[in-house]
């Protein structure tokens, strides 16, 4: 007797990518890291890219994005609280993310720089972290990255290091001196300014040994943390304020949520439009010198964008490889279809070339406390790196879901929720035009030590496909004199040019074969369209995922 069709059966699918090693598994990743100082905490990463790689952490992920968080202004008598809840998943998150360290692994106990690899390490960690969740990862990059600006105020970084530098999560709603650790937001931007911070109208007034601020933020990031930096006018002019969610006394400080953004993306993390009403705040740094002490915050959050819309890709290119290993279509699998073939290995690429500049830039990062040369090259390349991996992420994304057709395309996957995450990076902590003028600005401000570090990067790409022109063009349109009109290309080609340095240090014939597709030739706007062999291709893809 025929068996009946079962409509159920299911056929042709691809597995979920779960339970895997997201440091083994990525090879491209493991020479990074070894090729920038990392390579002693190989045993380290491992760990923590099989943990990371879990179904229980994917699952955690999935859960703090469908269960976004709330406002909850008052408590049931009426008292105003300005708390915000957040599913369990997200807490865990947090918890897990402050046990590895990506909070404050690149300072010391007392707030200085780590020695060694510490931000090359930390940085690995972040990019296969922001794979699996990237949301949550916003109070882990400004915690990290206050510290910086902390510093401008030696009092108060004495006082808050001691609990920014414990690897323990504290959700509760305390004042921050009570609990086990703690995390630490920011509110700069202004509705009538955005950007352009020196328009900002909050107003601080001096109270003894402290301040009291009146106005608003119209962007707060993370408003669950325990305390902000925040931009405001003093008397002195435009300054910098720590402001903690409790008063000295113990009662809540009036920062009084308005309303939690209902934004495209970054759904398990929560920001919010806020009123001052003469909350309490202590200074940090001098009067009038707030913009320099949050550029050091600054620095730092960008440096974090650029890993996690590099670790975003990586993602993508990981779930669309693995799917096409598994699919078939017209009897053969999709992964040996030529065209597909051609795409994954265009993606696979510019990957591959992303994770070597990010982790050269942590390298920057971590020599530029004790060399000069090094301390240019990350305040130049920062804001190029961020440029161009982060305006890259979303066009990358998108061909990563539809690699997947369909399955790419709803929500089940996690395809979806990377692609709906992918813009902020490029749009937070400046847009693409505002970067563009910080690298112009870089330019002007290093001069001759700008210059040098142009100069080394032509020579390391001097003998690639397409090195000299690249550089020639460069080194002509940073001294024209309406080179402002021209800021985006040239900061698009410096940051290829150091990708195709850093990716020579680590994989040479990747190194030739991206500059041939990226600066030797006239190459398409989109993946699959870059001349390359079979035997190029295939190496690739084994290199991405074996």
């Amino acid at each position: 007797m025929t068996q009946p069709f079962r409509t159920h059966e299911v056929l042709n699918q691809s597995p979920p990518f779960e339970d895997v090693d997201l440091f083994t598994l990525d090879r491209p990743l493991a020479e990074a890291v070894a090729a920038n100082g990392g390579a002693a905490a190989r045993d380290d990463m491992k760990a923590f890219g099989k943990h990371w790689g879990s179904s229980a952490m994917a699952a955690r992920g999935r859960l703090a994005n469908e269960n976004p968080p709330k406002p909850r202004l008052f408590d049931a008598r009426g008292n105003r609280r300005d708390e915000v809840e957040f599913h369990p998943s997200y807490h865990e998150l947090m918890a897990h993310s402050a046990h590895a360290g990506l909070h404050n692994s690149t300072w010391t106990a007392d707030g200085r720089p780590a020695a060694g690899a510490a931000e090359v390490v930390r940085a690995a960690k972040f990019y296969m972290a922001a794979q699996v969740e990237t949301g949550h990862l916003c109070p882990i990059t400004m915690t990290r990255a206050s510290v910086a600006t902390l510093a401008a105020q030696p009092d108060l970084l004495a006082e808050t290091m001691p609990v920014i530098a414990t690897r323990s999560y504290d959700p509760l709603f305390a004042p921050w001196r009570t609990k086990r650790g703690m995390t630490l937001g920011m509110g700069m931007t202004e509705k009538q300014g955005g950007t352009d911070v020196r328009a900002n109208q909050t107003r601080a007034v001096r109270d003894g040994d402290a301040y009291r601020v009146t106005g608003h933020k119209w962007f707060m990031s993370a408003p669950m943390c325990d305390a902000f930096l925040v931009l405001a006018q003093a008397e002195g002019g435009l300054t910098c304020f720590f402001m903690p969610r409790f008063r000295p006394d113990g009662s809540v400080n009036a920062i009084h949520l308005q309303r939690l953004k209902d934004k495209l993306g970054n759904r398990s993390n929560a920001s919010a439009e806020v009123e001052f009403i003469e909350a309490y705040a202590r200074r940090v740094g001098e009067e009038g010198k707030g913009i320099r002490a949050i550029l050091q915050m600054v620095q730092l959050t960008r440096q974090d964008c650029a890993i996690a819309s590099a670790g975003l890709m990586r993602s993508g290119l990981a779930h669309a490889l693995h799917h096409a290993r598994h699919r078939s279509v017209f009897r053969k699998r999709l992964v040996d279809q030529p065209l597909m073939q051609a795409v994954l290995a265009d993606m696979a690429l510019q990957v591959e070339a992303s994770v070597a500049l990010v982790m050269r830039l942590c390298r920057a990062f971590d020599e530029a406390p004790s060399d000069q040369k090094a301390a240019v090259w990350m305040r130049l390349l920062t804001p190029a790196v961020k440029y161009w991996i982060c305006k890259s992420a979303p066009g990358f994304l998108y061909e990563a879901m539809e690699c997947l057709g369909g399955n790419g395309y709803v929500e089940e996957g996690i395809l979806a929720r990377h692609y709906r995450e992918a813009p902020v990076n490029a749009i937070w902590e400046g847009s693409g035009n505002v970067i563009c003028l910080d690298v112009l600005r870089s330019l002007a401000r290093d001069g001759d030590a700008a210059v040098a570090v142009l100069d080394d990067l032509a020579a390391d790409t001097r003998d690639l496909p397409g090195g000299a022109e690249a550089g020639s063009f460069l080194a002509r349109t940073v001294r024209r004199p309406d080179g402002e009109r021209a800021a985006r290309q040239a900061v698009e080609t410096l940051a290829q040019l150091a990708a195709a340095a850093a990716l020579s240090r680590t994989a040479p014939d990747q190194a030739a074969l991206f500059a041939a597709t990226r600066l030797g030739c006239p190459h398409g706007s989109l993946f699959g369209t870059a001349e390359m062999s079979v035997a190029q291709s295939r190496d690739l893809l084994e290199r991405a995922l074996p």
